[in-house]
């Protein structure tokens, strides 16, 4: 058995080339139960200069067609580290803008100005401005009010992990609950400002943060929830969405370098041909590929969801060495930073910078930004197949290790209880690892389940709400939030997405998976136009004329190598009305058969 690094516990000895292919596995755990560790990536460095280093990219070369003072950087490093807005670009700023302009939202965490806050009288709060945009805008640096959002790279958690989480959310009573996010993630829900240090304090201890996972920041890294696992996989992503996490939060201490972007920013690392990452809904997506016999990434930049424009993610023509993923992301980050737009909300997402430079610039600014001012073009090596099949990971699935399986579970739109939480860790401990890997579908897997183990698995009682099994609508049902815990959500979205869909299944059956996704507003955080099918919440008129809840329904979204944003396929459907429209789309659209219902047999019989 390989030894452990001391300073993580990584073996070191798991990295492997095959056919020319990047493979990387952890030990397999011996019978007494060792761990399944994942794999070492040699921490970052600015590599040195031997003796030259190549001449900075000019703005005349790199800013064709763009004015040489847009590509001057807006922001300045203040004391601190903290990186402002400059004098001359503060016109026309949007209202986060002003607000962090009064108060570096950082300072509540790096100068424990959470603990004042805490102590503070709700009613105070309300009185002061300064205080009541601590609340309303500068807390979701950690993240959240009633709401905590953590960082959990590639979706991978323990069940020490998970079961503290649990005790947190149990303590809110009826008013706690957790939900598993569409970024691979949790969310625990009823969290009171008062008891947010001492929180903050035991996720610390148990390894987590909620550090700069909200409002203008880099949001959870996701990658391969089969990381290791999986028998097909291109490349083992956990060390690299580790690496990305511990950088963005300077180990969790806090990154003020790029906490002040103009907007959030999405960031992935493909590691599987399943591309169960969604590569072109994010800012920075990273796809394996191989040059001159050694493994790196593709770079495609600008994906992102929003009220006014949804875009799929483009090629920047950029391949880096695995060596370089945190050198890219911070050079991608600064040229963002430097130089992103703080007018329009609604214009502040990183594709609009690269619309407005044009790609060619935006890539001379990353690549000005790099260590050594080099970036090398993209590979032609892809080693994504582009004709694959996308797999189903809920069930049962034999890993890569011999003897070993894992089993993925259905969690119902991603909401689990304190309950849930404390089962799901002992589960994890009793037949895996005591481990726990989340998907961007909101699901569950446990992964190093012994062959010999999975019956007892499946036999447990809470599989039986967690199904590994569930039927074809409900197995891609996704929902965000909505009204219950979101003030941005025009729409309940959880309850109303579970019935609706058990109303469709009464009148329609269908052959194959249909992916369902619900947003409760314009923000798309249910991520509708990705899926088959999409309702996003709007408030609209019924037949009588009443205003009531209602969505827009989105159609044709596909995920994978052939991805594709849907479009709006009705607007301002009532809620109310949604169930045959829904079953009507099925048989039209997917190939649905109807049932015959008990009311229509009754018909038959009565004619």
């Amino acid at each position: 058995m390989a030894k452990p690094h001391q300073a993580t516990g990584l073996d070191t000895t798991t990295t492997t080339t095959k056919n020319g292919v990047f493979l990387i596995s952890p030990a397999v755990p011996d019978p007494a139960g060792q761990q399944f560790l994942p794999p070492p990536v040699r921490s970052w460095r600015l590599r040195r200069a031997r003796g030259w280093v190549r001449a900075a990219v000019t703005r005349e070369t790199a800013g064709a067609g763009v004015e040489a003072e847009r590509l001057d950087a807006r922001v300045e490093e203040k004391g601190g580290g903290y990186w402002v807005l400059k004098e001359k670009y503060r016109a026309g700023i949007n209202p986060q803008e002003k607000i962090k302009l009064e108060k570096e939202p950082m300072t509540l965490v790096m100068q424990d100005g959470i603990r004042e806050l805490a102590a503070t009288p709700l009613e105070d709060i309300e009185k002061s401005k300064l205080s009541k945009d601590d609340i309303d805008v500068r807390l979701k640096w950690l993240d959240g009010r009633f709401m905590m959002r953590l960082k959990l790279p590639n979706g991978v958690t323990t069940s020490e992990q998970t079961r503290y989480l649990a005790s947190v959310v149990e303590g809110y009573g009826s008013e706690g609950c957790a939900d598993v996010t569409t970024r691979q993630n949790w969310q625990i829900r009823g969290v009171q400002l008062p008891d947010v240090p001492v929180i903050m304090q035991g996720l610390a201890g148990v390894g987590l943060t909620s550090l700069q996972s909200g409002m203008d920041n880099v949001r959870n890294p996701v990658g391969n929830p089969l990381a290791s696992i999986d028998p097909h996989e291109i490349i083992d992503t956990r060390p690299f969405t580790n690496l990305l996490s511990a950088f963005v939060t300077a180990n969790s201490r806090g990154n003020p370098a790029i906490t002040n972007l103009p907007r959030k920013w999405n960031v992935c690392v493909v590691g599987s041909h399943d591309l169960y990452e969604h590569p072109h809904i994010n800012d920075l997506a990273y796809m394996p590929a191989m040059k001159n016999g050694k493994i790196g990434f593709n770079l495609l930049v600008g994906g992102f969801f929003s009220p006014k424009r949804c875009a799929e993610a483009v090629p920047l023509d950029a391949w880096v060495p695995a060596d370089d993923v945190v050198p890219v992301c911070k050079a991608v980050l600064e040229a963002y930073r430097d130089l992103g737009s703080r007018g329009n909300r609604q214009k502040t997402r990183m594709m609009w910078l690269i619309d407005e430079l044009g790609i060619e610039v935006f890539r001379s600014e990353v690549e000005k930004r790099m260590p050594m001012q080099e970036l090398e073009r993209a590979s032609g090596e892809d080693l994504v197949q582009k004709q694959w099949e996308r797999r189903d990971y809920l069930g049962v699935h034999p890993q890569k290790q011999a003897g070993f399986s894992f089993v993925g579970l259905h969690i119902p739109v991603g909401r689990v209880q304190a309950s849930d939480m404390f089962e799901l860790a002992r589960l994890a401990d009793e037949y895996g690892s005591g481990e726990l890997r989340l998907t961007v579908e909101q699901n569950i897997i446990i992964p190093n389940i012994k062959d010999s183990r999975v019956e007892a698995l499946l036999d447990e009682p809470l599989l039986k709400k967690f199904s590994p099994e569930p039927s074809l609508l409900m197995k891609g049902l996704v929902a965000c939030t909505g009204n219950q815990f979101c003030g941005q959500a025009i729409i309940e979205t959880k309850a109303r997405a579970m019935k609706v869909t058990e109303e469709v299944e009464k009148r329609v059956s269908v052959e194959r998976t249909i992916r369902m996704h619900w947003t409760g507003c314009p923000n798309s955080c249910g991520q509708v136009q990705v899926a088959d099918i999409g309702f996003m919440g709007c408030m609209t008129r019924d037949a009588e004329g009443k205003m009531c809840e209602g969505v827009d329904v989105y159609l044709g979204g596909r995920i994978g190598s052939d991805s594709h944003l849907g479009d709006v396929y009705k607007k301002g459907v009532p809620c109310k009305d949604l169930v045959p429209l829904v079953a009507d789309i099925l048989v039209k659209h997917f190939g649905a058969v109807p049932r015959v219902r008990e009311e229509d047999e009754e018909g038959l019989g009565g004619n």
